[in-house]
């Protein structure tokens, strides 16, 4: 197939990109690499791709109505995934506009592309954010998310209402994947992995939030690009069961779906921040803090959709995943 990957320089957009095109994809890679965090690393991303001769590299903001037009005409892709996003829960307490224009404005051009260019299937990247203030574990994609805590969730949960709106008017397959606390190698700087191994290892202390009693579904970028596949190669079908009487928050009467991608499984922040210890030889000084605003205590997805529909789960444990990913930061930062 030929395949669109918006955010092709990013963590997850990087890592799907490489596995389509070892299978034998055609991928058309968009990413504006923009200096949120240390272009270094994406360029270095990028390199994995480019030794590619089915990878084209466009440097391209999807919030460019007509930049995005005019590759969607050009390239003609089969299926679209949009891995772009202004990412960061923090980051949105401080510069919320920044998210209007690349995670609605951007989306919504990538909509449109597909709309006027008979795309097969569109995948996209919501967050595990969605649920806010919910506090039923595990998290359901069958549950209302009408309570985010973030600007980034809300745009997140926006993309979700703007896809369904463009299945139901257009009969475009959408399918939403809520992604849940990815790590690994290659992982994004600003994320706790990176930014405690590198204090950990400089002597400088980590600043722990929630006094170290958040718990995360850990997910590990492997399974996460598996999910993504997997859902890309299973186009979105009509629920032909949905009823407006008892709707299901994650199918319609349209071809939309939504799933989540997460580990089934919650771990304590300070288990995390112990297998980093245990791997790197050394001990972490703590900073203990309280919870930040935009912030919940605990995810825990439930994967029961994925497994059903695409006969998948992730399972990578916490204590392989972060021992693989400490072993690329030490290649990779030397």
């Amino acid at each position: 197939m030929k395949v669109l990957v918006t955010g092709a320089a990013g963590f997850i957009g990087s890592a799907l990109s490489l596995r389509l095109l070892e299978r034998g994809d055609e991928v058309i890679g968009i990413d504006n690499l923009n200096d949120y965090y240390e272009i270094s690393l994406k360029e270095a991303r990028l390199k994995r791709t480019l030794a590619h001769p089915a990878f084209t590299d466009l440097r391209i903001d999807i919030a460019d109505k007509e930049a995005m037009a005019s590759i969607f005409k050009e390239h003609k892709p089969d299926r679209v995934v949009n891995m772009a996003a202004q990412a960061g829960v923090r980051y949105s307490l401080e510069n919320p506009l920044a998210y209007v224009d690349s995670n609605l404005m951007g989306f919504a051009n990538i909509l449109e592309g597909c709309r006027h260019n008979e795309v097969e299937h569109l995948v996209y990247a919501s967050s595990s954010s969605v649920y806010g203030a919910n506090t039923s574990m595990p998290y359901s994609v069958h549950d209302n998310v009408d309570h985010p805590l973030s600007m980034y969730a809300a745009t997140k949960k926006s993309n979700e209402l703007m896809a369904h709106t463009y299945s139901h008017l257009y009969n475009i397959p959408t399918t939403g994947l809520r992604f849940f606390t990815v790590y690994g190698p290659w992982g994004r700087p600003d994320m706790a992995p990176i930014k405690f191994t590198q204090n950990i290892l400089a002597g400088k202390p980590i600043d722990v939030f929630n006094y170290g009693k958040h718990r995360r579904d850990f997910t590990y970028i492997d399974d996460i690009v598996e999910g993504v596949i997997r859902t890309l190669d299973h186009i979105a079908q009509p629920n032909k069961d949905w009823s407006g009487d008892k709707p299901d928050a994650s199918t319609s009467l349209a071809p939309y779906r939504l799933y989540n991608i997460g580990n089934n499984a919650t771990v304590e922040l300070m288990r995390f921040i112990e297998l980093l210890e245990e791997n790197l030889g050394k001990k972490a000084e703590m900073n203990m803090l309280p919870m930040q605003p935009g912030d919940v205590p605990e995810t825990y997805a439930d994967v029961q959709g994925l497994v059903a529909d695409v006969g998948y789960k992730p399972d990578t444990s916490i204590e392989d995943g972060i021992k693989k990913f400490i072993l690329w930061y030490r290649d990779f930062y030397k």
